[in-house]
């Protein structure tokens, strides 16, 4: 029986280590939470959704491909129904950035840094790159994936020995430039377009209140732009 599982979902399972008790936090379906367990890649997973909905469609799914035997399913807001030691990864995919800064923020022991973070932002990239930087989580890997007309990034993050990102590095960190070329120079032109949008926007706003907002953007474009100069030329050298 074929899993349905996108491209997406198979990037953050290829970041799981070999024989995690992971935290699948948003499972909707329980695609990723039972693929995890077919390839054996993880050893158990506890799936977590906010809403009931999801969580039964993940039981069923669960029962129908025969990994409920290593599954605990949570009805909870982020990991408030884990405590410390329960799992050591947690895995946060297909919400905002805004989301998953919530659910770090809101989690006791989100500072162990023994834990594993995989994260996949649909969205606000940029402000869950500079909270990680700013609160001393460190992006250990970045890879991006092409899935039906979207380019998605997925990061895994451990806390401790972060350092603090540029506006620029916000939107394209360090360890996503180390993806495939092709990939790579298809998401900065993406990230340039739409700090144009933004830096336009803004400009044209009239409003008060905007010109340290639009000064972060401009200079974000501004590192950017740098950052895909530099990105060249290393890569015709």
């Amino acid at each position: 029986m074929k899993l349905p599982i996108s491209k997406r979902l198979l990037c953050c399972a290829s970041l799981v280590p070999q024989g995690a008790r992971v935290a699948d936090v948003g499972c909707d379906h329980g695609y990723l939470s039972i693929y995890l367990l077919r390839e054996n890649i993880a050893a158990a997973v506890s799936a977590m959704d906010l809403r009931p909905e999801p969580l039964e469609a993940a039981r069923r799914n669960a029962a129908r491909f025969q990994t409920a035997d290593r599954m605990e399913f949570f009805l909870c807001d982020g990991l408030s129904g884990l405590g410390l030691g329960a799992v050591d990864t947690v895995i946060c995919a297909g919400m905002g950035g805004d989301t998953m800064v919530k659910i770090l923020s809101e989690c006791s022991w989100a500072d162990d840094p023994a834990v594993t973070w995989i994260l996949q932002p649909q969205s606000s990239g940029n402000d869950l790159r500079r909270w990680l930087s700013e609160r001393g989580y460190r992006i250990t890997r970045e890879k991006l994936v092409q899935d039906g007309g979207f380019l998605y990034a997925v990061m895994e993050v451990r806390y401790g020995g972060g350092t603090l990102l540029t506006p620029g590095q916000q939107y394209v960190s360090p360890q996503l430039l180390k993806e495939d070329p092709a990939l790579v120079r298809a998401y900065m032109e993406r990230v340039k377009n739409a700090l144009v949008r933004t830096v336009d926007g803004l400009s044209r706003a009239k409003e008060d209140g905007l010109a340290e907002r639009r000064a972060y953007y401009e200079t974000a474009l501004r590192q950017v732009r740098e950052l895909e100069e530099d990105y060249e030329n290393r890569e015709r050298n």
